[in-house]
């Protein structure tokens, strides 16, 4: 069965006929081309998918694509403004968070909602709230240090913007 669903999709009102059965995930790599949202294992434990609906992240091979019927969906592509990376994603570049690749989209949206809950994490809370995220290259080591390092620039942003809110810098 079809169903017509729309949503807020990186600032951008979109909607979509989809099968009932549709991920998530396949909408937006399928459908809209955002093909930064990687599907590693089809199971929800590589974290290679993870995206934000409504403010969270979640999982996107593990949710269906009905469930975010009228939510605000916001992919590793809808970060970057104007060709400026936001500050997590510079992170990663300027800490060199990342070997292949994969795994980085769904480390840096996994990041900003650790931000959102913990403004300020140290090593081990990074550590901790990365176990639903999997890389096979990195060791993890200059990933900690990047979502570190990203958490600290946002702060600067925040106060620079008189913002109280730790994720406003995404938008």
């Amino acid at each position: 069965m079809s169903i017509d669903i729309s949503l807020d999709l990186n600032g951008d009102a979109v909607s979509a006929t989809v099968e009932e059965r549709t991920l998530l995930a396949s909408l937006l790599r399928d459908r809209f081309r955002l093909t930064g949202t990687h599907i590693g294992c089809d199971t929800s434990q590589c974290g290679a998918c993870v995206v934000h609906v409504d403010g969270r992240s979640v999982k996107s091979c593990a949710m269906l694509a009905v469930q975010v019927d009228g939510c605000e969906v916001r992919t590793i592509e809808g970060l970057a403004s104007d060709g400026v990376l936001h500050p997590m994603q510079q992170a990663f570049q300027d800490h060199h968070g990342l070997q292949c690749g994969f795994c980085t989209p769904g480390m840096i949206m996994s990041a900003l909602d650790l931000v959102r809950h913990h403004p300020q994490p140290d090593e081990a809370t990074v550590r901790r709230w990365l176990e639903g995220n999997l890389c096979r290259c990195t060791g993890y080591h200059n990933i900690v240090k990047a979502i570190i390092a990203g958490a600290k620039e946002m702060q600067k942003e925040m106060q620079k913007a008189d913002r109280p809110d730790p994720t406003a810098a995404i938008d």
